[in-house]
């Protein structure tokens, strides 16, 4: 009774949102319902800006609840209220990263990509100039990996300027990323969304698409989402690295399918082989978590055991969290933008979440 009243896709379910907190549907689905319904209910008492939190089981909804909150976007430091909905598309910042991800493993499969032991630089023939003091050895993998050891300042309090600001307007991202002093890179991460941008770039080069219609055809259509957005930068490129909005049991869906290995409804959206690489652990960040290919992940304690999560984090406290081991999909998102706290919040959310399960 469970999958049948809330399985997924979420664009055909989105009419009829799941009860906020449903106590026999939570318990059904293995969480403690005292401990999960208090979850929801916190953030309209503690004044925490959240603004969405959808929960998944086994490729059902289990609860979700919305909130009012401050919100801005991305391209205004002015925050207005909003009253969130299930309707409501918020934007996901960085978690625009890991969908880019997809994006490439997608066109991997297809034939379509460099091998990602490939030079960035030579795929540049243009920035034939650039190739000197190490640069020209600066590889895809890297740039996935963000090790790539090409300078870059990124500090969370975005109203101040920083090297992805240069990102909206300059003609060439790549010249842009990789005219800058280089330290020994390889094994050190150092976090850039200038990465995501080449990466996006080659992308559209080598699909013929803009990134946008590529995501459209091959992963949004497939996945029943119809309702999103890519905000653009002034020269009207899709920022890869930040500018993705959805609704969150949408993105909700995307974690779903990379939990199912790349698999949607009988149809693999996502080559399996490209999920697992990317999930894995490539590099440690310094901070007692790992990076992949745009995904981070760690451990969660829950069912009196470790489990490896793995997951997509946005500026302001957007998250997407997924654990296979539980069959667990998490989304959260808020608006606590530039302000490390609402990191913090957001793990501390999943971590009690996946606390909350009983079997």
């Amino acid at each position: 009774m469970l999958l049948a009243l809330a399985l997924l896709p979420a664009a055909a379910q989105a009419a009829e949102p799941a009860p906020a907190c449903d106590a026999r549907r939570v318990e059904a689905a293995g969480f403690a319902a005292t401990k999960l319904c208090a979850l929801l209910d916190a953030p309209a008492r503690d004044g925490a800006n959240v603004h969405a939190i959808v929960v998944l089981r086994h490729g059902a909804v289990v609860a979700e609840r919305y909130y009012q909150g401050r919100d801005r976007s991305i391209w205004s430091p002015f925050a207005r209220t909003v009253q969130f909905d299930a309707f409501t598309r918020h934007d996901l910042r960085s978690v625009s990263k890991s969908v880019t991800s997809l994006l490439w493993g997608i066109a991997q499969g297809e034939g379509r990509m460099p091998a990602l032991s490939t030079p960035v630089l030579d795929l540049y023939p243009e920035l034939a100039d650039l190739k000197t003091g190490g640069r020209e050895a600066v590889t895809v993998r890297q740039l996935f990996t963000m090790t790539s050891g090409l300078a870059w300042e990124e500090p969370i309090r975005y109203g101040m300027r920083n090297d992805e600001t240069g990102l909206y307007w300059r003609s060439s991202q790549a010249r842009y990323l990789f005219d800058r002093p280089l330290a020994p890179g390889g094994t050190v991460f150092n976090y850039n969304g200038g990465a995501t941008a080449v990466l996006a770039d080659i992308l559209t080069r080598r699909t013929g698409m803009p990134l946008q219609d590529y995501a459209q055809q091959k992963l949004f259509a497939p996945l029943g989402i119809t309702d999103w957005e890519w905000q653009k930068d002034v020269r009207l490129r899709p920022m890869a690295f930040a500018g993705l909005r959805l609704r969150p049991r949408d993105l909700a869906t995307i974690g779903q399918m990379v939990l199912q290995r790349g698999q949607w409804q009988g149809r693999q959206v996502v080559p399996a082989q490209w999920i697992d690489e990317s999930l894995k652990a490539h590099v440690e960040t310094g901070d007692g978590l790992q990076y992949g290919y745009q995904w981070w992940s760690g451990t969660v304690e829950a069912l009196g055991g470790k489990h490896r999560w793995y997951a997509g984090f946005g500026n302001g406290g957007q998250r997407l969290y997924i654990v296979p081991t539980l069959s667990l999909v998490v989304v959260s998102t808020a608006g606590g933008y530039d302000d490390a706290g609402s990191g913090r919040h957001a793990g501390a959310l999943f971590r009690s979440i996946a606390g909350s399960l009983t079997r």
